[in-house]
């Protein structure tokens, strides 16, 4: 299960940091002036970024190893770099949010525009007179024109009695129906080409707010803070997804490593040792492990005499080897004594334990490691005044303080 929640943190911590490196190469490829320079501003954005994501690996090795100027400078390197990382984040986030909500707003404008003019349009053809389809109505007056009396008005131009304005009136009736054919026309092909142009808008997108998410999040700050509009808001929302980047590409692999223990130095397990009560009554049995049993020695058998006895050659003792000392066995053999009614703090001890660390050129165990093979080491724990203490040990040649090595007059809990 452990190495599961580390693969999958590996794995989110990997995409963000992906995420932040791309944004920091579009970001430092818009410095350069020419396509060579911009290549190289945006390597070393993509760099930095990566670097961003090694400091917590350096600063927190240096400050556990007592490298005090490493430490420093693993600082100052990550200070620099994830300022550069949060700089290019915060244009990166608020360059596509105004985008976004730009082109919703001009398709909120468009949307409006196109409902006013295909009102419009149907309002026209609301006014156009009743009339049948145009090309009827043309092949109508077409017969009339055929008709004899067509040519006694001269194109209805020469009306001198009642039978001529009867016809010239059909006729004109017919050009008028045939004008509002066209005009009916004209606006239903422009209906049909405005409800087109709807169609390919989102209707429900469009005639919404141009930052959905910006408005709904101003009306609930408003309960609490009135005053708080959109633009508030789209602020403080780029700054969090910058800072939702930038955190989470700098120390997410530093918390899904963590799941390996990788400072952790792996010892052989320490033999049991007597308590401080015990070593009174009984020695520490040291664990062994048996060793490779010699092959039997073959002894040349004297020849037989009428004297002779029969003597037993007594068969070597097979050899036996003892598990190696570890540093913690080690520092407790060199640095602490039992000492009835003394008692040191885990604090101190571990103190104590990488000072000697450091002086024996060695790398230090944490401590919780440290305080569990201490403890195997059969030494008594307890808890006196709200401290862990080891009862019953002092630190040699006066190392200790005497805080440390009088026991308080206090109940004490186990720990």
């Amino acid at each position: 299960m452990r190495h599961l929640l580390g693969a999958l943190g590996v794995l989110a911590a990997g995409v963000l940091l992906a995420v932040s490196a791309a944004m920091n190469w579009r970001f430092g490829y818009q410095l350069g002036k020419t396509e060579l320079d911009g290549f190289i501003y945006g390597s070393a954005s993509a760099a930095a970024d990566c670097m961003k994501a090694l400091v917590p690996f350096f600063f927190f090795a240096a400050v556990r190893n007592r490298m005090w100027s490493q430490a420093i400078a693993s600082a100052v390197v990550g200070l620099v770099v994830t300022l550069y990382s949060l700089t290019s984040a915060l244009g990166h986030a608020a360059l596509n949010r105004l985008d976004t909500t730009g082109q919703r707003a001009m398709a909120a404008e468009s949307y409006k525009d196109l409902r006013a003019d295909l009102d419009r349009a149907k309002e026209q053809l609301s006014w156009v007179p009743q009339h049948r389809p145009e090309a009827a109505v043309t092949s109508e007056i077409a017969n009339v024109k055929n008709q004899k009396a067509w040519g006694w008005t001269n194109g209805c131009t020469d009306v001198t009695n009642k039978q001529a304005r009867s016809f010239c009136e059909q006729y004109n009736g017919l050009q008028a129906e045939l004008a509002s054919a066209q005009q009916g026309g004209v606006l239903e092909a422009r209906i049909a080409e405005v409800e087109g142009k709807l169609g390919k808008l989102n209707g429900v997108a469009a005639t919404a707010e141009a930052d959905p998410q910006a408005a709904v999040l101003a009306k609930l700050a408003g309960i609490v803070m009135p005053g708080v509009d959109v633009e508030d808001v789209q602020t403080a929302m780029t700054i969090f997804i910058a800072l939702l980047l930038e955190v989470g590409s700098s120390f997410g692999m530093y918390i899904a490593f963590s799941q390996w223990r990788l400072y952790d130095v792996a010892a052989p397990v320490a033999p049991k040792m007597a308590t401080v009560q015990s070593q009174s009554t009984a020695a520490a049995a040291v664990a062994v492990v048996p060793a490779v049993q010699p092959a039997p020695v073959q002894i040349a058998k004297p020849r037989s005499g009428a004297n002779d006895n029969n003597a037993v050659v007594a068969q070597p003792a097979p050899q036996r080897l003892v598990a190696p000392e570890t540093d913690v066995e080690r520092f407790y053999r060199e640095n602490v004594e039992t000492q009835d009614g003394s008692s040191l703090t885990a604090t101190a001890l571990y103190e104590e334990y990488c000072a000697w660390c450091e002086q024996q050129s060695k790398e230090p165990l944490a401590l919780p490691t440290f305080g569990r093979e201490f403890g195997d080491l059969g030494v008594q724990k307890a808890k006196v005044a709200g401290r862990v203490r080891y009862i019953g040990i002092a630190l040699k040649a006066g190392l200790g303080s005497e805080e440390d090595k009088k026991l308080p007059a206090l109940r004490s809990e186990a720990a």
